[in-house]
């Protein structure tokens, strides 16, 4: 699982596991991730987390927010990408990269913790571990280009999350989830359209046969269980 590394002047503060769609940062108490300083805005950014992609957003703060050392209203970020909120940093790690770190922590001799061996004795029951659920099945989900030099072609989405439009105009991702099929704004000043209605920076859940406009290029969806 991905997660964020908060540190000040070099300091660690805190890790924070990235394991809930939305994690917001900002000043005021009701943030996931509360920074209590006055360059900080109440309500500062947010990191949304679909599957194994994360993508930051600026909440119109009064200071910006910075990927890199760049200001950045949308991002999608990378691994060990650096994010400067006034003098606090948070690092962005995937789930690899924390596996390497705790292979070179091993590596050094330095201790780490380990599950104890299990035994058990004749006054032991052993009990079985109950088999893990059957993923549940995720819908199949095609597209069909209603504009463009494309417009015609039909395209089924094989992947759980396919991102769809131009880098620097806009970009959104299509999810395919257990609960459904939902469209998220990623990048880009204006939102994609839903049959002609712009949505907003939250999930939207998606139906058969919706059209869907992203980067000027319109799609109708075919949704099937």
């Amino acid at each position: 699982m991905a997660r964020l590394i908060l540190s000040m002047d070099g300091l660690v503060l805190k890790e924070i596991l990235l394991n809930k769609e939305r994690i917001a940062i900002g000043r005021k108490a009701h943030n996931d991730i509360q920074i209590d300083n006055l360059a900080i805005s109440g309500d500062h950014a947010a990191v949304v987390t679909i599957l194994n992609d994360s993508f930051l957003e600026d909440l119109n703060s009064t200071n910006g927010t910075l990927v890199n050392g760049q200001p950045i209203k949308k991002h999608v970020l990378k691994n060990n990408d650096i994010i400067e909120l006034g003098k606090y940093k948070l690092k962005y790690m995937t789930e690899a990269t924390v596996a390497d770190n705790e292979a070179a922590l091993r590596a050094t001799g330095i201790p780490t913790y380990q599950e104890p061996e299990r035994t058990f004795s004749d006054t032991q029951i052993l009990i079985p571990r109950p088999p893990a659920p059957e993923p549940e099945p995720l819908a199949t989900v095609a597209i069909r280009l209603l504009t463009g030099p494309n417009a015609g072609k039909s395209l089924e989405l094989t992947k759980a999350l396919t991102t769809l439009g131009k880098p620097g105009v806009q970009i959104a991702v299509i999810a395919r989830r257990p609960a459904g099929v939902f469209l998220t704004h990623v990048e880009g000043a204006a939102f994609p359209n839903v049959n002609g209605k712009a949505i907003d920076g939250a999930a939207y859940a998606l139906r058969n046969k919706d059209v869907v406009e992203i980067a000027g290029i319109r799609m109708e969806l075919t949704i099937r269980p």
